[in-house]
Formats: C-alpha cells, sequence, structure tokens
C-alpha cells in the first residue's frame, strides 16, 4: 500500500513501498509477472540470446588450469573439467611432478543449490586442516567449514560469517567474523578452537560504520584485524604463535585517516593517507607502530596515487596510478635504487596488477596484465635482471587476433574538466556518426573500471560496436582528488560527467543519439537512474543492472543491510543539507513525465547490497509516468543477488539477455526487440 515517508521533516509519498515486503505473496507474484512480461516482449530475440550464449561460452577453454603458485611446501592451482560450471581446487606437495590432491571439488557441492559461491580458501600452517566459506543465495553470508584434508571429514559448520579466516600457527585455532543477521554488517571477531569445538568472541565493534575482516599476514607470524569505514580504518595484531593473547591496536582510529598494514620481519609497512591525500608509504617497528614513530619509505606525489605494496627480502614492489594507467614500482632494498614498470610504450590504455606473490625469498614478481584487447597474461618478472616470463594467457578457443581491433583513450570536455573515455573496436568497424556504442560508467566508493579484457564483449565488437568505458568522478581514476569531487556534495559531477562523455562522443562522431547505449551497475545503475532524468534524450537504450535508485527511502533507513556504512559516501538524509542534495538527484524520486529511452532493468531477489525492491520501485513509477511507448523491461533473478547467476558458462545467460536487447534495439527502426 502507499506510505508517507518523514524524512529530514519532509514528507514524501511512497505509493510502491508495498513491494519492500519480502514476505508478501503478492510482491513475489509481481516479480514474476515482470518476468514473464520481459521473457514476452525479448521472444522475437531467443535464438539471437541462444546464438549469442554458444558464441561466447565456446571461446572458454574447457579443461582449463590456472598457473600455480608454491606456498609452504606445496604447489597449489585451480582447474576446470568440460563442462564443469565450477573450480575445482588442487594441490601437489613439493613438485607439480607429484600426485594430485583435490582439496575442494565445487561441481560436487553446488549440486543441490540454483547459486553457489566458494570465497577465502585457507589452509592451516601444517597443511592438514583447510576452512572455505560458502555462499548458497547470493547474499555474501557465508557459512564456513573446516576439513580435515587427509580423510575429507567436515569438523565445524559455522554459519552467518562474513568468509575470511585466519589460522594461528597452533594449527587448531581459527579467528573469523560474524555478520549481524539485519543489517549483514561484519561485526564480531570470533575464534574457533577445533579440538573442543569451543567458540568465543574475542571483540564487539559498535560503530555501525565499521565492517570488520581477519586475515593472516603474508610473514604467517601476524593476525591482522582490520575495522574499516569509507573513510578510516584501525588494524589491531596477534602473533599467530599467541591465539589466545590480546589484539593490540597498531594505529587507534582517527577521522579520515586512512592505512594498509603488512608485516615483514621487524616492520611494520604502512600505505597511508596521512598527510598524503594520494597515499604514502612508511614503515615502523613492531615495538613502536603507531603514526607518531611512523617513518617515511615514498613520499607522497601529487600526480601518483599509491595502491597496494608487496614485500621481498630484497625489494618492494609497489602498484601505483598514474594519468590513470597502473604501473609497477621495484624498490631495491639494498642499494635503494628503484624504476618503473611501465607498459605504456605497449598499448594506450591497459591494466598491469600484482598477482599472487606469496613469497619473500624470491626476485621474481608475478605479474597479471590485461588490455581491452589483449587476453589475460600471467608473466613473472625478474626484478634483478628485469627479463619478463610469460607463464600463461587466456586462451580465447575458436580464434581471437587482438590485431583486428584497437583501443584508444580520448578525453571529453566536462564544464570544469576533462574525462578520460577507454574505448575498444575492430579495425573495419566504420566510424561514422552512427556506429553503435555501449558507453559503461561507474563512478563511486573510489572503484576503478579499469581497461581489461572480457572474453564476452567480443560478440559486441564483432557486430559492430564501440565499447567505451567513462571513467568519471567518483572513482580514483586520476587520483584521490577524483573520487572526493564526485561523492557526498559533489555527487552531482559523476553524472554531468558522463553526460559530457556521451555528448563529446556524438559531437565527434563516433555516434549519434539513436545508436548510442548507456550501461552501469548498483552504484553504476544509480549513475544510468540520474542521467536519463538529466538527459534522456542522448540515448537509444540503457541498461541498468541492479541499480541503487531509492537513495534517498535506503538512506533513510538503518535497518537495512549496508546503510549505516555507506553515510560517509552519499550523506545522512537526516542532515537537512544532505536530504536535499540527495533529493537533487535520487532517480527513484526525480522520475518526471517525459520520455525516456528503452530500459532493461535487472535485480537479484537475495542482493544485499542494492535490495530488489529499489530497482521494483523504479521501474512501477517509470510505467506511471514516463510518455513514451519505449521498452520498459524489469527482469529479477529469483535465485541469486547482487552478483547475478553463479557459474562460469550459467552466468552468460543474463550477459547474452542484455546483449539482444541492445542488438536488436540498433538493428530496428523502431524501438521494439
Amino acid at each position: 500500500m502507499p506510505v508517507t515517508l518523514v524524512t529530514a521533516g519532509h514528507l514524501r509519498h511512497d505509493a510502491y513501498f508495498w513491494l519492500k515486503e519480502r514476505d508478501n505473496p503478492q510482491v513475489t507474484a509481481y516479480l514474476k509477472k515482470e518476468n514473464s512480461y520481459a521473457d514476452a516482449m525479448m521472444h522475437d530475440t531467443k535464438e539471437l540470446q541462444a546464438a549469442l550464449f554458444d558464441e561466447i561460452t565456446s571461446r572458454i577453454k574447457q579443461d582449463d588450469r590456472s598457473v600455480p603458485f608454491f606456498h609452504n611446501g606445496y604447489w597449489y592451482y585451480t582447474r576446470y573439467e568440460k563442462e564443469g560450471e565450477y573450480a575445482i581446487e588442487c594441490r601437489r606437495k613439493g613438485a607439480m611432478s607429484a600426485e594430485e590432491e583435490i582439496l575442494l571439488d565445487e561441481n560436487e557441492l553446488s549440486q543441490q543449490y540454483a547459486y553457489f559461491d566458494v570465497n577465502n580458501i585457507e589452509i592451516s600452517p601444517d597443511n592438514r586442516l583447510m576452512s572455505y566459506g560458502v555462499d548458497t543465495a547470493g547474499n555474501h553470508l557465508y557459512t564456513v567449514f573446516v576439513r580435515r584434508l587427509e580423510t575429507g571429514e567436515i569438523l565445524a559448520r559455522i554459519d552467518g560469517t562474513g568468509g575470511p579466516t585466519a589460522w594461528a600457527n597452533d594449527n587448531r585455532t581459527l579467528f573469523y567474523c560474524s555478520k549481524d543477521p539485519q543489517t549483514l554488517r561484519t561485526d564480531r571477531l570470533m575464534k574457533y578452537r577445533t579440538d573442543s569445538g569451543e567458540t568465543t568472541e574475542i571483540y564487539s565493534e559498535t560503530d555501525e560504520r565499521f565492517d570488520l575482516g581477519v586475515y593472516r599476514s603474508k610473514s604467517g607470524e601476524m593476525i591482522f584485524l582490520e575495522a574499516a569505514s569509507n573513510t578510516a580504518t584501525e588494524f589491531s595484531c596477534l602473533p599467530s604463535d599467541s591465539p589466545d593473547g590480546c589484539f593490540t591496536v597498531i594505529q587507534p582510529r582517527e577521522e579520515n585517516l586512512e592505512y594498509h598494514l603488512s608485516h615483514y620481519k621487524d616492520k611494520f609497512y604502512i600505505i597511508t593517507n596521512d598527510q598524503a591525500k594520494n597515499f604514502r608509504l612508511m614503515e615502523a617497528s613492531l615495538s613502536q607502530p603507531s603514526k607518531e614513530h611512523w617513518k617515511e619509505v615514498i613520499p607522497h606525489r601529487d600526480d601518483v596515487l599509491l595502491e597496494e605494496a608487496e614485500l621481498f627480502d630484497d625489494y618492494i614492489a609497489l602498484s601505483e596510478r598514474k594519468n590513470g594507467l597502473l604501473r609497477l614500482r621495484i624498490i631495491s632494498l639494498h642499494d635503494k635504487g628503484e624504476y618503473c614498470l611501465d607498459f605504456a610504450a605497449e598499448e594506450e590504455v591497459y591494466t598491469a596488477e600484482l598477482s599472487d606473490n606469496p613469497a619473500f625469498d624470491t626476485r621474481m614478481l608475478r605479474i597479471e596484465y590485461s588490455s581491452l584487447t589483449t587476453p589475460y597474461t600471467i608473466f613473472d618478472f625478474d626484478m634483478l635482471t628485469h627479463e619478463k616470463i610469460i607463464l600463461k594467457q587466456q586462451e580465447v578457443v575458436g580464434g581471437y587476433r587482438p590485431e583486428e581491433y584497437v583501443s584508444r583513450r580520448i578525453y571529453a570536455e566536462a564544464k570544469d574538466t576533462v574525462i578520460p573515455i577507454s574505448m575498444v573496436y575492430r579495425k573495419d568497424t566504420p566510424i561514422d556518426g552512427k556506429t553503435p556504442l555501449l558507453l559503461y560508467g561507474y563512478g563511486a566508493y573510489g572503484y576503478n573500471v579499469d581497461p581489461v579484457f572480457s572474453i564476452s564483449r567480443i560478440s559486441l565488437l564483432n557486430r559492430g560496436f564501440v565499447y567505451a568505458i567513462a571513467h568519471v568522478r567518483g572513482s580514483q581514476y586520476l587520483g584521490r582528488e577524483w573520487y572526493d569531487n564526485g561523492k557526498m556534495l559533489k555527487k552531482r559531477n559523476t553524472f554531468t560527467d558522463f553526460i559530457a562523455c556521451a555528448e563529446h562522443l556524438i559531437a565527434q562522431k563516433y555516434t549519434d543519439s539513436e545508436h548510442l547505449f548507456a550501461m552501469g551497475a548498483s552504484a553504476g545503475g544509480l549513475l544510468m537512474g540520474a542521467v536519463l532524468n538529466m538527459r534522456p534524450d542522448l540515448f537509444k537504450g540503457v541498461i541498468a543492472d541492479v541499480p541503487f535508485v531509492d537513495v534517498v527511502t535506503t538512506m533513510s533507513d538503518t535497518s537495512i543491510p549496508l546503510t549505516a556504512a555507506e553515510f560517509e559516501e552519499w550523506g545522512n538524509p537526516e542532515e537537512e543539507e544532505y536530504y536535499q542534495y540527495m533529493m537533487s538527484y535520487s532517480p527513484y524520486d526525480n522520475v518526471t513525465a517525459q520520455d525516456y529511452p528503452n530500459l532493461l532493468v535487472t535485480a537479484g531477489w537475495n542482493d544485499a547490497e542494492v535490495q530488489y525492491w529499489e530497482p521494483a520501485k523504479w521501474v512501477a513509477k517509470l510505467r506511471e509516468l514516463k510518455t513514451d511507448n519505449n521498452l520498459l523491461l524489469l527482469h529479477t533473478n529469483m535465485d541469486a543477488g547482487h552478483e547475478g547467476a553463479s557459474g562460469r558458462f550459467e552466468s552468460f545467460r543474463e550477459v547474452a539477455f542484455e546483449y539482444a536487447f541492445l542488438i536488436q534495439l540498433n538493428n530496428s527502426k523502431n524501438n521494439t526487440v
């Protein structure tokens, strides 16, 4: 039924608030009717969907295996069998020629579930026990299992956790974090003893902005407890040899102080924004770890964002971002000499990241490289000789020639800055002002949509589409300032940046409004909703996946999962200034009587990050007010959550559905599929 909401002293009428009633059979019936309607309207694309699905999945190597890495006496790797949806986790003792030991066959475990995800596999120091988290709903609420590897016996089942675990060196104490069942906030640190079955609460986080995480340091000598909000962190540590001891706070939390911790020998290495907007690297002794004792290793740089550090006996490898592009800086601990491993000379846009590097006593750095045209490539880099050894490149079955495609970066002028755009298309695609173009955007939480390879995207490119990423503010693509200028009371910059990118692509004759499509997910779905209200004339069609569109209502209800922690990203609507600002862009609250482009909206029944009712309410209000006859489709996955379907093949059915929506719209002269 309609309700009147009271927020910050204002009254708002919400005719579709009843869709929030999860246990109401009328709600599930409503969503299923929307699904049936979407399927009916997409009926003529059934053959295209099937062709796309077969096309995409046929490119996937069926019997594949990851590059092994060595840790604590074993080589670990993941492999897939023909037609297997899920991974088989394996190891071999001492050498890859040794007998294979299957740790976990996810295909067997997943058989009775419509959704299945395994997370955070951890092996005890004596290599005899394994802990792993399982999510069978898609809501990121994990059940942790403890298995004896010699017999396969399940020693423990721990429900309601956040997933990550950490073993102490006694091989019988496991630390994990539990979740509040209502808010799904990871709020308590727990200790489980495998010998007695005893569970003990170690710490409870009372600040609703903070989530907890626990992990074992690379050195294996420390257990770290991290309390993190969107703007602050606090680390505590416990020697792994003393599981019954007390955690010691490294640096007490302060407003707007972020730091990330690594341990090596007698030091902590700290990446922090303390007096350093783009972060700097510090070191501190184990005996005096608080920030007044931090010593600078790498200073702050205005034009370089420091993202990650990997420690070795003789080197430190840093992941940095300059002008949007990732690069790796290698520092010798002997002579303090340094150099950058920069790929800009090879490709105009790319992604290079640190991969699995569990050992200290090596000069080989494992790196993962990808671009919009280059499949994922794993290689070892010798930090002394600078030699690169390619270990594996993602195989595209059936043939793929990267030289047939071109990627580049262009810039769109906004009112006060320029916005980078990464793009890719086939070299034989005519760029004539009417080329179909899909513009993707996100722009929140400092998250960067980097230009990486996609095996499914080939199907769009081969049909003449240009794919482009708008690196709008709200990400950290151009540094921390880029993020700060796209959040809180500057959030509207994200939307106007995206509009500027769309206008630039049209002005430069890459496409026109009859062939321009847009796409975003989650907070990127908020971007889609806001942009549609502001400039619906720019696009032929839009896909909004699990969109965060009912901003004010959600941010006013702290009982909804994750809401309280979000105040530092969007603001608190109980404060008048933030309420008015959020109301100015909230997609649901700004739907008006105007023409909208064709729109496909998705939702997940078990979604804990964006509740299903947000997209459902948005679509209902659009149906009520929009003045056009364009398509408006809502599809809710009743078995999954925020990420959609699980499985390495099955998940592409949703991709095929979305691609069919775009392709048929592009091919049609009117707005039908």
